[in-house]
């Protein structure tokens, strides 16, 4: 029986080959991706690691267990409907990696904190509130995460202008990206809220 990991032995390495095979160096076997996902579910940490460049790839993995499961034919286990996949693509390269991350994170936090409170709310006669409470809370959350990325965004300071420009009309403002995205989020927010209200009437 392999030796059950302590918190102070560190966290488990699996080493992985190029032929796409993974090994534990703490039970000295070969793994699948399956032994990995179960490991996640125990909370039992680990690293992947390429076994021949040295690279911490972990990130990397967790996203291909996560790909594996997606697309596994039966759609019973299916978590991220294709809305919120393309909605989380289409952020990439707009500058929301200082805020999305960490808001997705909290998020699921919050989720998994109230797991089984959302367990027995749904043996309950209306379900719905407790789901409504709680995007409600990760909406003011959001919100709250949103106006501090903007307000440091405002308090980036701006180029000093030439001598010889100083005297010239001030230019309209240039076109903005991460503002226009922001905006888009807000516009987001607020059909998200109304949406919440009218699931309470």
């Amino acid at each position: 029986m392999a030796r059950k990991k302590t918190e102070t032995d560190g966290p488990i390495i699996i080493k992985k080959y190029a032929n796409r095979r993974l090994y534990n160096t703490d039970t000295s076997s070969y793994v699948t991706l399956d032994h990995l996902a179960e490991l996640v579910k125990e909370d039992r940490d680990f690293v992947v690691v390429d076994a021949k460049s040295g690279d911490e790839i972990t990130r990397s993995v967790l996203a291909q267990i996560i790909f594996d499961k997606e697309s596994k034919d039966s759609g019973s286990e299916n978590m991220l409907p294709v809305s919120f996949l393309k909605q989380l693509i289409s952020l990439y390269g707009e500058g929301m990696q200082q805020f999305v991350p960490n808001y997705l994170q909290a998020s699921l936090e919050t989720f998994m904190a109230n797991q089984q409170k959302i367990q027995e709310q749904f043996s309950q006669p209306e379900p719905m509130k407790m789901f409504e409470e709680m995007t409600k809370q990760n909406m003011a959350m959001m919100q709250e995460g949103m106006k501090f990325f903007a307000g440091n965004m405002n308090k980036q300071p701006q180029k000093a202008a030439a001598p010889e420009e100083e005297s010239k009309p001030q230019e309209k403002a240039e076109h903005d990206p991460q503002s226009e995205q922001i905006s888009a989020l807000q516009s987001q927010l607020a059909a998200l809220q109304d949406q919440i209200s009218k699931l309470g009437q």
